[in-house]
Parts: structure tokens; sequence; C-alpha cells
């Protein structure tokens, strides 16, 4: 991937439900294609269930640690990246919390997601576990915390939600919501408390576009985000029908895959330690996909996940 902007790239209507930062109106159909702009960067928001909004496209953060890490956040944000997704199992909370203070961004730009680890599922231990993180990243609250994984065998994912819910009451953090949880776990959290989860953050690309999950979610007024969303190194890149789609856009291959997600409403958190390679992957709102573009990609899913990890069963701790 290069640096360079396509011209050949198509232009079209931008994304739907989204809101502009800095404003107070929020558009529930397509929004004025002179005032959709973030006024920041260019990029649509998204307005979750609790009325917080958050940006269209991420960046993922896994293994941006040290001095290193924070240097490719600070430029990253520069780029104009908005939406920082971090986790507590990552150990780097306290580089995406640096990089937010020196970056230069206003703070209330920005929104900085990190998670919480399987072993702190405990009510006492998660409400701590969220301070800490907090402390780590330095930062008066997180934007949004999300319980990373499940854990069904163990059990106390209720418990866990329950401290999440007491977190945002005590400012801690803003927005909270879930990764990695399927719907009979959505169901429970809702049944038991009555809080439904403002994202649900899951592996989804076009070996899993995860059409049933997806729909789950917006019968529920979950946002959709994704995790790897371009497949890795899987050589789901290399698919032909994305390399057809992209030729015939001016585009790369990753574009193509990351607009089939703006496309559909998801969230997706591309990463990159490439300056370039992350410019590219922000640059996916001057074109649109067809409706049978989207169907295509769609059409190459094959339950495929690429690390094995099925929430049903899979422990992070």
């Amino acid at each position: 991937m290069t640096d360079r902007a396509h011209p050949g790239a198509r232009h079209g209507p931008r994304p739907t439900a989204v809101s502009v930062l800095g404003g107070d109106q929020a558009w529930q159909g397509r929004p004025d294609p002179d005032q959709w702009k973030d006024p920041a960067v260019g990029i649509p928001r998204y307005t979750l269930n609790d009325g917080t909004t958050i940006p269209a496209i991420g960046l993922g953060t896994y293994s941006f640690r040290g001095d290193a890490g924070v240097g490719a956040l600070v430029d990253a944000l520069g780029a104009g990246y908005r939406l920082l997704d971090s986790a507590f199992h990552y150990d780097n909370e306290g580089a995406v919390g640096a990089a937010v203070r020196t970056c230069g961004i206003p703070r209330e730009e920005i929104v900085v997601t990190s998670k919480l680890v399987g072993r702190y599922h405990a009510h006492d231990a998660a409400v701590a576990a969220v301070e800490e993180s907090v402390l780590r990243m330095g930062l008066d609250s997180i934007d949004l915390y999300l319980i990373h994984w499940p854990l069904p065998r163990i059990g106390l994912y209720v418990e866990a939600w329950r401290a999440l819910i007491e977190c945002r009451e005590r400012g801690l953090v803003r927005s909270i919501g879930v990764s990695n949880f399927l719907p009979e776990h959505l169901d429970r959290l809702e049944r038991e408390t009555g809080v439904v989860p403002a994202v649900n953050q899951v592996e989804l690309h076009p070996w899993l576009p995860q059409v049933e999950q997806q729909a789950y979610h917006e019968a529920h007024g979950i946002r959709t985000e994704a995790w790897a969303p371009v497949g890795e190194d899987s050589g789901l890149r290399d698919e032909p029908v994305i390399a057809e789609i992209a030729a015939a856009h001016g585009v790369t291959p990753t574009q193509v895959i990351l607009r089939w997600d703006v496309e559909r409403g998801i969230v997706p958190l591309p990463k990159s330690w490439s300056a370039g390679h992350r410019r590219e992957n922000l640059d996916v709102f001057g074109f649109t996909l067809a409706a049978d573009e989207v169907a295509a990609l769609t059409a190459l899913g094959r339950a495929h996940r690429l690390f094995g990890a099925d929430p049903a069963t899979h422990e992070e701790l």
C-alpha cells in the first residue's frame, strides 16, 4: 500500500446514522453532504445506544508498546485516527494514554477503548482492573470499556458486566460494551441487568462475515466492531473477487474490505506499523461499493476463524 490518494476511486453517498463531532445534530437518515464530515478529520461518527458517538473506523493497537508505540500512535492520531482500541491484556494502555496526552489533539475528539481481561471477571477484581486501566492511561476516564471474552465455562461475565455498569456510574468510563459475545451471552446480560452493551467487538472479515450476529446487533441497537478486519496475513486479500473489485475502483484490496465494513455499518479496527498503510486504511470514504459487490465479498464467508478462538469455549485469562 502507498500513501497516495486514488484518483480512480468512485465517489458516492456517505454512511448513514452519523453525527458530527462538536455539533448537536445526529442524522438517522443520510446526512447533508456538506455537513457529514467530522470537522477535524472527515470521518463519520455513529451514535451509540447510550448517546455517545464513535468514529466509523479505528486503529487496532495490539503490539504498540513503549516509545516506538507512542510514536506510532501519535502519528496515527495526526493522520486522522480518532478511535484507538487497546486492552488490559495488550500491556500497552500506558503507551496509548501517553499518545493521547501528548498528541496535541483535544481530548474530547478521541475515543479510547480498553478491555477487561478474563482473570478479573469477579466483581471487585473487575472494578479494580478498570481503575488500574485509568491509572495506566493517565486519563480522567476511558471512553469505551469492553469485556474482552465471555468465558462461559467460568460463568462470571454477568458479574463483570455489573462491575462495568458501576464503573460507568462512577465516571471511570463513559460507555460500556463487550467483545466476542454470542447472542446467548448478550441475551443473558440484558435479561439479568437490563443494560444492553453499546458495542460488541467480534472477529469479522469476508471469510467470517458474521451476518446473523450483525443482524442480532442491529435488532438490539448494538454497534458492531470488527477485529482482524482484513484477515491478518491469511491470504484473504489475495481472493480474486477482491482484487477485481479493487481494480475497478482504483483502490487496494485492503481498502475494498474496509469499505465493505463501512457499507454494512461495521466499525473496522485495522492495525499496521506502517505509517503509509495506516493512512491508506483511513482513505475509504471517497468511494462506495455497489450492492452486488458487497454481496460478493459476503459470499466468501466460510465460517473461518483465523485463530480458532470460538467464543463459546475460548478462555483468555
